[in-house]
């Protein structure tokens, strides 16, 4: 089982005026949320490790988690509200948030709330997002992955906020920390960028993975996606897709990845540490279809295995 932990919110997705004011549909969001549905519409064991809101919005997320087979068993439950992202979207289809997130729910948990151990069922932990920048949740975060480190895979994406997290040098200086008890990092060019604006990818990649993962994957957009593990670099192209906007792709892509090494019994730290290129490749491409699905979706609405299987036999 993979246990995802952080945010959980609703986007709004901003659409043209009417003639009383503007129109918007309500969808659920947030990246690790987003990570959760995904792996569990691609059939593996997931659990979601948050605090939701007992508001209308709470209830909603919580019934998407059930649908996608989800475990509630590490789910709360809090009065405060839900998050809300306000989400427009730009010509090329990449989404601009504003979030509006004074105390809520999905920044609630708190490090003496956290189950006091894990069963052995449990053999990856996904962390990430605004959930690592914001209290109390990001202490709480940064408590379960050092008690767990060395037994589980723990799997780390950025996925930087910066309107939400504040300061970037905090913010950065905690992830660092992290990566010491990080198995893999996936993470965007985008996210580098914001962490290291005078960086390249590949150096930074190398970097991290000096400080301890055993695989770091960065997602490139239309270039494709790029992974450093031992001494190997390897770089796969990305599927071409009819893309309505890319919410939800790196979340989808992240989901994919963990979701394929899951299924080939790789999610094992022991494992990881010896990942081929053969593997690699397999887990990137299989990931990138995935989040090519996606873009051809409005909003993040993960694909099931059997969808990303037919998507990679139509581009054989």
């Amino acid at each position: 089982m993979i246990l995802v932990c952080g945010e959980a919110l609703i986007d709004l997705f901003v659409g043209p005026p009417s003639p009383i004011g503007l129109t918007a549909e309500a969808v659920a969001g947030g990246s690790p949320f987003n990570v959760a549905i995904g792996i569990g519409r691609l059939g593996r064991a997931a659990a979601f490790l948050s605090t939701l809101s007992e508001d209308t919005f709470g209830v909603f997320l919580a019934g998407k988690l059930a649908e996608a087979g989800v475990s509630p068993s590490y789910l709360q439950r809090c009065p405060n509200p839900t998050t809300l992202s306000v989400v427009a979207t730009g010509p090329s289809g990449e989404p601009r948030y504003s979030f509006y997130a004074p105390d809520s729910a999905d920044r609630a948990l708190r490090p003496e709330a956290l189950p006091s151990s894990l069963p052995a069922e449990v053999n990856a932990i996904a962390a990430g997002s605004y959930a690592l920048g914001v209290e109390p949740i990001a202490s709480a975060i940064e408590t379960l992955l050092r008690r767990e480190s060395g037994s589980r895979v723990i799997s780390l994406d950025p996925n930087v906020r910066p309107r939400v997290v504040g300061d970037l040098k905090i913010y950065r200086e905690r992830f660092e920390r992290l990566l010491v008890h990080a198995t893999i990092v996936k993470a965007s060019d985008e996210d580098i960028h914001l962490l290291y604006p005078d960086a390249d990818l590949v150096s930074v990649s190398q970097s991290w993975l000096r400080r301890g993962p055993r695989l770091v994957v960065v997602t490139r957009g239309a270039e494709g996606s790029m992974a450093v593990f031992g001494s190997s670099r390897i770089e796969r192209p990305a599927p071409r897709a009819n893309v309505v906007d890319t919410v939800g792709a790196g979340d989808t892509f992240h989901a994919g990845l963990l979701s394929w090494l899951d299924a080939n019994d790789l999610l094992r730290p022991e494992s990881m540490a010896g990942l081929t290129q053969a593997q690699a490749t397999a887990a990137l491409d299989f990931a990138a279809a995935a989040a090519a699905i996606v873009c051809t979706r409005r909003g993040a609405n993960p694909p099931t295995w059997e969808e990303v299987y037919r998507f990679m036999a139509t581009r054989a």
